[in-house]
């Protein structure tokens, strides 16, 4: 009888513990979706102006608002930006409680310069696309698929497309990788991943001084029961192991979220196909602001390599 109250304890603290760790890292409330806060922290003053510069610039420029049905039932929702017919597509992936405009508010403009057109997508559980769990890439990487498939769709079988994503969107569309996407995606550029959900979550625990293996648990136990996906099921730095398409991994030295050692991680799984570049003295998701002719240089000889 002891042994048996004993094991519903640690059951009961098991599952108190998983939808704790639930509510705070996966579950995303349907109200405020669009109101992304700005970024906090000193490492970003000396970018703000320009960052609300180019945020108000996309915010501004005239899309169509589209929508697809994920493979499990969701709406998910899309801008995109005409540039020209027939022109090669950029389809951009935000991070974890971003939005697409905050994201790609500089590499909008990339891609506008080199004549692309823009498809900048709403992540599930994020912005106006439906879903209660954000699955750190588990779900979201057949999402991607969905909307390359959309894409060949509308735009025909010779469109030639590029995945983009910052941070989990990054994560995302390396996790795309494996998943069979069509020979119409010509190369994928990943802007400061992390290799594993396991990684970026005992980091973070870590930095909150949790104990990082508790944490993990709780998580993979908050996941599977009451987000109905498993964090285990793969990551970054496998997928791309299985990659077909050249990609681009772009990484800030000083990224004080997603350590730098992460995308070497990811790059170590496939360097055949793998170009990676850091950038010294950025932060998370501030490599295009810090050096803007580099990062411009970097990207234009990438994309004339693979299209």
């Amino acid at each position: 009888m002891i042994w048996i109250l004993f094991l519903c304890l640690i059951l009961a603290a098991l599952l108190f513990g998983g939808y704790y760790a639930y509510r705070i890292a996966f579950y995303s409330p349907k109200e405020g979706r669009d109101k992304i806060p700005a970024h906090s922290g000193k490492q970003y003053d000396p970018y703000r102006e320009e960052m609300a510069r180019l945020y108000r610039q996309l915010l501004d420029r005239p899309c169509e608002t589209v929508t697809i049905q994920s493979q499990d039932g969701l709406t998910l929702f899309g801008r995109y930006y005409q540039v020209a017919d027939g022109a090669p597509l950029d389809i951009g992936f935000h991070g974890y409680r971003s939005s697409c405009l905050t994201d790609f508010c500089g590499g909008a403009e990339l891609s506008f310069q080199l004549g692309h057109n823009l498809l900048l997508v709403d992540q599930r559980a994020h912005g106006n696309s439906q879903g209660r769990s954000i699955t750190f890439g588990i779900k979201e990487r057949w999402d991607v698929l969905s909307w390359v498939q959309y894409a060949v769709e509308r735009f025909g079988e010779n469109t030639k497309i590029l995945l983009y994503g910052v941070s989990m969107g990054a994560a995302t569309v390396l996790m795309a990788s494996e998943v069979g996407l069509p020979e119409n995606v010509k190369g994928i550029i990943a802007d400061c991943p992390y290799s594993s959900p396991s990684k970026i979550i005992r980091k973070v625990a870590k930095g909150m001084r949790i104990p990082d293996w508790l944490a993990w648990l709780f998580a993979t136990v908050g996941a599977k029961v009451y987000g109905g996906f498993d964090l285990n099921e793969t990551d970054a730095a496998r997928a791309v192991k299985h990659a077909q398409v050249p990609i681009l991994l772009i990484h800030g030295e000083a990224d004080g979220f997603v350590p730098c050692d992460m995308s070497a991680e990811v790059q170590a799984a496939n360097p055949a196909l793998v170009t990676r570049c850091t950038f010294p003295g950025a932060d998370h998701g501030l490599s295009y602001l810090t050096d803007m002719p580099r990062y411009r240089k970097i990207v234009t000889e990438f994309i004339a390599r693979v299209i």
